[in-house]
């Protein structure tokens, strides 16, 4: 099997009833606190908004937030994180009418309500420690 490269970038177009799939394995702890983070950038760069910001520190916490016009907003905490060294994770990000619902190996996990309209998303970036299989979107799910 070939792995993605990370940071792995995908051009995309999203709306409710849409649904990012990440799959992938952790990269083990030998790093320095290993992370997971997955942005939906509103522009093809990096300095752009970002609608929505997965970052999770394995074994300790997940934080979810947003870029808007350079600021970073209120950012919000979670101490339960379903991910594992080394072992693979099935993540899917689901764009609901108000809010992301975030689901890592069939289990819901988090919600994160929109902050900018998801139809303004036009990349998603995965990166950090991870060895990516694979990133797609698929539409209605619903």
């Amino acid at each position: 099997m070939s792995f993605l490269t990370v940071p792995y970038k995908l051009p995309v177009s999203l709306s409710v009833g849409s649904c990012v799939i990440i799959k992938g394995t952790p990269i083990d702890s030998s790093v320095n606190e290993p992370q997971l983070q997955v942005d939906f950038y509103t522009e093809m760069n990096e300095e752009s908004e970002i609608a929505f910001h997965l970052r999770v520190h394995l074994g300790r916490r997940v934080v979810m937030n947003s870029r808007e016009f350079g600021i970073w907003m209120l950012e919000e905490n979670l101490h339960y994180v379903p991910f594992e060294d080394g072992k693979p994770f099935d993540l899917r990000i689901y764009v609901c009418r108000n809010e992301y619902e975030v689901k890592v190996n069939g289990e819901y996990i988090y919600a994160f309500v929109h902050r900018i309209p998801p139809s303004y998303v036009k990349m998603i970036q995965v990166c950090r420690d991870v060895s990516l299989d694979s990133v797609l979107v698929s539409n209605g799910w619903r």
